[in-house]
């Protein structure tokens, strides 16, 4: 008698699943094998949500890490530059050697899941809890509904679960049997997945090549330490049900924090779809003080935690504000360089940017080159019981800018402050057109609609202008060039506002200030109260202004 034969598996080492742009702008699916293979020829990795490819990229990382045995320093960083190709060799040995444990199906070890999860009673498991692009208790949100959320490919399902090990939401899961956290059928609250705490920050090239060595911090002593048990999860034994113990989990180094299991979960269906996932708590991780072992994203201190814990300086990850433009929070990203003898630094930038910046000052990167670093991060709703929106953004710059010390850092990010600047004295002016017009202080419709029109004005030609900066550029020069476009877009919206503020405000009334001294707020004095505060913001504009003004008359 002939035994029957094995179910058939989804290969992610062979099998098409990552969505990527082609150099062509093409998009299609590659598989593991392909993606190193055609990194060259890869423009980016194109994901249905930012945060998928920011997971993607760090499983991938952690992969080439692997292969390339850290690397071991800046030597060898500096000779897989050089190369034309990533070590498709080493690489596609590593794979083969690890083949099994990238099979999505496998019967006894399943990618990124625990083959025997199961619940105390039999329940049926849908999709809306792995696809996070479908709003918790809003279905009707969403473009995916019926036959969307019945069955999904496997190449899909293999991109929700990446993700879902890194950007899961919070709240109650499904209790799993052999999780001792586990009460009446329910695993209660630990927090959002591994990655939903950053402000995740990488670094794009011009092609997949370039971005996934950007990335790659060498672990060597200065930059990135390990212990000689920091494995990825393929490495290891099998997940159980259980949270793994304290001691054992890690992480110890970027293998094991690049494959972090947040979760435990079980696909239900086979290659032909899948049909369901039961998702269960995984293992907690303390992101206090990791920012010399996590280096893709941005850090701040901690005041509660520093009074509480009476010591300082302690770092926590900074999600990034969705409500700004990168540009407009460059002091985070491109944090200024602490005083020397003083306080520990209230910001860190990512050790990704730090790495680069080293690269540059010791000429292995030209610095005629020109990066983009791209922030991702996941804004949660509800105690992050549900996802709320995925914020990403991205800046074209010279990599000088990246360097800690450069003038040319200092320049932009004095120049995003001077926009931020000239943006509040339109508000102020926004502001006292309504008090002109008799209406409420508390009233900040106005002035919110003026600030928003500045910022779309100067989003643009913020980033154009951070574009042409390189080694050839005056600092000086081209703060002050900055400053004469911010006060002409500014300028021209005060005027707009001053034109449109009707008779009403012409006229005027009597009033207080923020001093507490009388004045009769009227447009007129509005508009003058917006020159002064203008020239004030942009000084090195007004110097032009003024000059010009005397030569004309």
């Amino acid at each position: 008698m002939t035994s029957s034969p094995s179910p058939p598996g989804f290969s992610l080492v062979d099998k098409p699943w990552i969505p990527v742009l082609d150099t062509a702008g093409q998009r299609r699916e590659l598989s593991l094998s392909d993606l190193f293979a055609q990194a060259g020829d890869v423009r980016m990795l194109a994901c249905e949500l930012p945060s998928q490819t920011f997971a993607i990229l760090r499983l991938a990382l952690a992969i080439l890490h692997r292969a390339t045995d850290g690397p071991p320093g800046e030597a060898a960083w500096q000779s897989l530059w050089q190369d034309r190709q990533l070590p498709l060799s080493d690489i596609a040995d590593y794979l083969d050697a690890f083949r099994s444990r990238f099979d999505l199906l496998h019967p006894e070890h399943p990618f990124y899941q625990v083959a025997t999860l199961r619940a105390e009673k039999d329940n049926t498991y849908g999709l809306e809890r792995l696809i996070a692009d479908v709003p918790n208790g809003m279905p009707f949100l969403t473009s995916r509904a019926g036959s969307g959320l019945e069955s999904i490919t496997p190449a899909e399902a293999a991109r929700w679960l990446v993700h879902c090990q890194a950007y899961d939401t919070s709240g109650i899961k499904t209790g799993a049997v052999g999780d001792r956290r586990a009460k009446k059928g329910k695993g209660y609250p630990i927090g959002a997945s591994l990655l939903g705490w950053l402000g995740g920050i990488y670094v794009e090239g011009d092609t997949l090549r370039e971005t996934l060595l950007l990335n790659l911090v060498p672990i060597a002593p200065g930059w990135q330490r390990a212990a000689q048990r920091d494995l990825p999860v393929w490495e290891r034994h099998p997940q159980t049900a259980a949270e793994e113990a304290e001691v054992t989990r890690g992480p110890w180094g970027l293998l094991s924090l690049y494959t972090w299991q947040s979760r435990r979960i079980r696909l239900f269906g086979d290659a032909d779809g899948i049909t369901g996932a039961m998702i269960a708590n995984g293992d907690r991780l303390e992101w206090q003080d990791r920012h010399l072992l996590e280096p893709m994203s941005v850090w701040g201190r901690s005041g509660p935690r520093e009074r509480e814990q009476k010591r300082t300086p302690i770092y926590l990850p900074r999600p990034h504000d969705h409500t700004r433009a990168l540009w407009r929070g460059l002091q985070t990203l491109l944090p200024p360089p602490p005083p020397r003898g003083g306080d520990a630094a209230e910001r860190l930038s990512p050790m990704v940017i730090q790495w680069l910046a080293r690269l540059t000052v010791t000429g292995v990167i030209s610095h005629h080159m020109q990066v983009r670093p791209r922030a991702v991060s996941v804004a949660y709703g509800s105690k992050q019981s549900v996802i709320d929106e995925v914020f990403s953004d991205a800046l074209t710059m010279n990599v000088l800018l990246l360097v800690e010390h450069s003038a040319l850092r200092a320049t932009v990010i004095d120049a995003s402050a001077d926009a931020e600047a000239a943006v509040q004295v339109l508000r102020r002016l926004a502001t006292n057109l309504v008090r002109a017009a008799g209406g409420r202080d508390t009233d900040s419709g106005e002035a919110d609609r003026a600030a928003e029109r500045a910022y779309a004005v100067l989003d643009r030609a913020f980033r154009d202008w951070l574009a042409t900066l390189g080694p050839d550029s005056d600092p000086v020069a081209e703060r002050a060039w900055w400053q004469r476009q911010v006060w002409r877009a500014v300028d021209r919206l005060g005027r707009e506002l001053v034109a449109a503020a009707g008779p009403a405000a012409w006229v005027g009334r009597p009033g207080v200030d923020r001093a507490g001294r009388a004045v009769h707020y009227s447009s007129s004095q509005a508009e003058a109260w917006f020159r002064t505060g203008l020239a004030r913001a942009l000084p090195m504009a007004a110097e032009r202004t003024q000059q010009r003004q005397e030569e004309t008359v």
